[in-house]
């Protein structure tokens, strides 16, 4: 059997442990998708696969038990699918035209949860027109708040819903219970001074909890929405961490443009004779100060955005590993 094992991936299909045997993988933005298309998944698994779908921890659909055969009349059958990306198609009837970015994933956001502050799919989605199709070995994860239910420290972008909470003191009861709940969930932002509410602009990490535990609404929402954007996160063989704060109270036009800016920083960095390389392995091997100077080139900040001057991203190395021992 003769298979182009770079040009299958490429096409969104794996190499299985199963001679003559691929999966499709299926991009689903933000993890939601109109409920439609599940009866043309359902036909692919009955149809070409072996009756089953994985759901991905990317919060993609993956189609297990296919013949190497069947994939250009699935490609055809999947047209709908790439369609509703959104994205310009050379050739529609060709399959994904790439794999290297994954799938984008996200919290269900504020179309659901009380605790988002904005849109997560809306986001994901625009992401996924401006980041794909390349070949590039991108992960992006988006959540509503700092509650990071999509694991957002795992990415190498992490975009984290954020909100500069406004307080109307003539709506204000003195209850204190936006203070009584940043002091026992959050971080102790919030201090009553006179019957009024203070806020530190030190501690506040914009989760906007303050505002659903106003019983009188003089605590809103900002009618901007900003992001924190943590990068560099990962888990894998090679010293697996958490992603740092790249930016704070930054505007959702910046944080897309970032991660735009970060295709042509890794495309002149990139190890070609690696099959592979994680972002953050190239950060750490041009510096972080490039990258920094890189990605924030030509775009304009919000006066209240922050910048990381420096990040030791630290990470789990096994060797040095001194709490590791034998019993």
């Amino acid at each position: 059997m003769d298979i182009n094992t770079k040009k299958v991936k490429k096409n969104a299909f794996r190499i299985t442990r199963h001679r003559g045997i691929t999966a499709l993988r299926i991009r689903v933005p933000g993890g939601h998708l109109a409920s439609s298309y599940l009866s043309l998944i359902q036909e692919l698994a009955d149809t070409y696969g072996n009756g089953t779908v994985h759901l991905t921890a990317r919060q993609g659909f993956e189609v297990p038990g296919i013949a190497f055969a069947a994939m250009p009349e699935i490609n055809r059958k999947i047209r709908p699918l790439l369609e509703m990306l959104g994205i310009p198609l050379d050739n529609p009837d060709g399959g994904y035209p790439a794999a290297g970015a994954r799938n984008i994933s996200a919290c269900i956001g504020n179309r659901v949860c009380p605790f988002a502050n904005y849109d997560t799919t809306a986001l994901a989605q625009r992401i996924e027109r401006e980041l794909y199709p390349n070949d590039l070995h991108f992960k992006v994860a988006v959540t509503g708040c700092p509650n990071d239910c999509a694991k957002a420290h795992l990415q190498d972008f992490g975009v984290i819903g954020m909100t500069e909470p406004q307080y109307d003191e003539s709506r204000c009861i003195s209850c204190l219970a936006c203070v009584k709940n940043c002091k026992r969930r959050v971080t102790g932002a919030l201090s009553e001074e006179n019957f009024a509410i203070r806020r530190s602009d030190d501690l506040c990490i914009g989760c906007g909890e303050c505002v659903l535990k106003c019983p009188t609404g003089a605590m809103t929402r900002s009618t901007t929405r900003f992001y924190r954007l943590v990068i560099m996160g990962r888990t894998g063989k090679k010293q697996p961490r958490l992603a740092q704060t790249f930016l704070d109270w930054a505007e959702e036009d910046a944080v897309v443009q970032v991660i735009k800016n970060t295709v042509p920083f890794v495309e002149k960095h990139i190890d070609r004779g690696l099959d592979k390389e994680h972002i953050g392995y190239i950060v750490d091997r041009v510096g972080y100060p490039a990258f920094r100077d890189a990605v924030l080139a030509g775009i304009t900040l919000h006066p209240k955005t922050r910048v990381a001057a420096w990040i030791d991203f630290g990470g789990t190395s096994y060797r040095r590993d001194i709490n590791l021992k034998q019993p």
